[in-house]
C-alpha cells in the first residue's frame, strides 16, 4: 500500500464526511414547523408564565441565529463546527448538544458495539456449519429457527421478548438502562444492574440478525470448499477441525468483514426502534426525541457523530483489508 493511495482515500474520506453534513445543516431546516414556537407554546399551555410568547420566540430566534439568512447560518453552522462546538439544545436550553451525545454515546456503544460482535461471530459459524458436510446434524437443526427469526423486525421481535420476558415471567426489567432512582457507580451492583437491564435489547438484536450473517456466510463457505487448498489439506490427512477453522472459515470469511464495518458504522442508525421500544438511554433515543422536538441543533450534532463514524469506520477497514486478505493490492500493474 503506498503513501499516494492512503492520501488518496483520505481526500476522499474528507469529500463524504464535508458533503453529508453539509446535507445534514439543510434536513433538519426542511422539516416543517418552528422548534423555539412549539417549545414556548409548550410551556404557555403548561401555565408557566412565559408572558408575551412571540417577543420570546424573536428572542431566542436571535439568539440562536435562526433569524439570519440561510447562508449566514451554513457559514455559522461550519465555523461552530471548526471550533468542535456543537452549539445548545434548542428543546432543552441551556444544555449543550456535546453533553447530550456524551451522555448517550456510552450506553449505545456498549450494547450495539456487543450485540453486533456476538451477531456476527454466531452467525459466521452458524453458516460455516450449514455448509461444511461433516458438520452434526443437531448443530445444522439449529440453523433454520434463527433463519426464520431473521425475517421477523428486530423491533417486533423486541416488543415480543418484552412482552414475554418483562410483563409475563417479569424476569428482565421492562425498560431503561438501568433502575429508577438508582445512583450508578463504577462497582458491581451498578455493573450487575445495567447488564440486566441490556439484556432484552441486546437479546432481540441477536436473534434477528445470526440468521442473516449465517445466511450469507454459507454461500461464501459452498464456494470455498470446492478450492484446490481445500483438497490439498484433505490430501495431506489435516484433522477436520482444522480444515474447518483454517482453511474454510478463514478464507470464507473475508467478504463479510466488510460487511461487519458497515454494521458498526450503522452502529446507532440500526437500532433507534430498538431504544424507543426499551427506552434505553442511547443515541437513537435522543435522536428519536429530537426529531419529535425538532431540536435541530441536537439531530444535527448526532448526524454528524454517525457520519464521521461511519466514514473513519470504513476508511480503517479499507486500510487493513489487504492485510487480512494478502490476494487484495491497491497497486497499479
Amino acid at each position: 500500500m503506498t503513501v499516494d493511495y492512503i492520501v488518496k482515500r483520505f481526500g476522499m474520506l474528507l469529500v463524504v464526511v464535508v458533503s453529508a453534513i453539509s446535507i445534514n445543516f439543510l434536513i433538519p431546516r426542511l422539516m416543517p414547523g418552528d422548534p423555539i414556537q412549539n417549545k414556548m407554546d409548550q410551556m404557555a399551555a403548561m401555565g408557566s408564565g412565559v408572558g408575551d410568547v412571540q417577543g420570546m420566540v424573536d428572542e431566542y430566534r436571535k439568539k440562536f441565529g435562526l433569524d439570519q439568512p440561510m447562508w449566514r447560518q451554513f457559514l455559522r453552522y461550519w465555523g461552530d463546527l471548526l471550533r468542535g462546538d456543537l452549539g445548545y439544545s434548542l428543546n432543552n436550553f441551556p444544555q449543550r448538544v456535546s453533553s447530550v451525545i456524551t451522555g448517550a454515546l456510552p450506553w449505545t456503544a456498549g450494547l450495539l458495539i456487543t450485540a453486533i460482535l456476538l451477531t456476527f461471530a454466531l452467525g459466521i459459524l452458524m453458516g460455516a456449519v450449514m455448509a461444511w458436510p461433516t458438520a452434526p446434524s443437531a448443530l445444522r437443526a439449529v440453523v433454520p429457527v434463527f433463519l426464520v427469526l431473521h425475517a421477523v423486525p428486530y423491533f417486533l421481535l423486541g416488543i415480543i421478548l418484552l412482552f414475554l420476558f418483562a410483563v409475563l415471567v417479569r424476569w428482565f426489567p421492562g425498560g431503561g438502562g438501568y433502575s429508577f432512582g438508582t445512583a450508578l457507580q463504577f462497582d458491581l451492583a451498578s455493573i450487575a444492574d445495567v447488564l440486566k437491564h441490556s439484556i432484552l435489547p441486546a437479546l432481540s438484536i441477536v436473534l434477528a440478525g445470526v440468521g442473516g450473517w449465517a445466511l450469507g456466510m454459507r454461500g461464501m463457505m459452498v464456494s470455498v470448499l470446492g478450492e484446490d487448498y481445500i483438497n490439498l489439506a484433505e490430501a495431506k490427512g489435516l484433522k477436520q477441525r482444522r480444515i474447518f477453522m483454517w482453511y474454510g472459515i478463514r478464507n470464507a470469511v473475508l467478504p463479510a468483514t466488510t460487511s461487519l464495518a458497515m454494521s458498526l458504522g450503522h452502529v446507532v442508525t440500526g437500532a433507534v426502534l430498538v431504544e424507543m421500544i426499551f427506552a434505553y438511554p442511547g443515541l437513537g433515543h435522543q435522536l428519536y426525541r429530537a426529531i419529535h422536538a425538532k431540536d435541530y441543533t441536537v439531530i444535527q450534532g448526532i448526524i454528524v457523530v454517525l457520519v464521521v463514524w461511519l466514514a473513519v469506520t470504513l476508511f480503517i477497514m479499507d486500510l487493513i483489508y489487504p492485510r487480512i486478505d494478502p490476494r487484495i493490492t491497491y497497486r497499479r500493474r
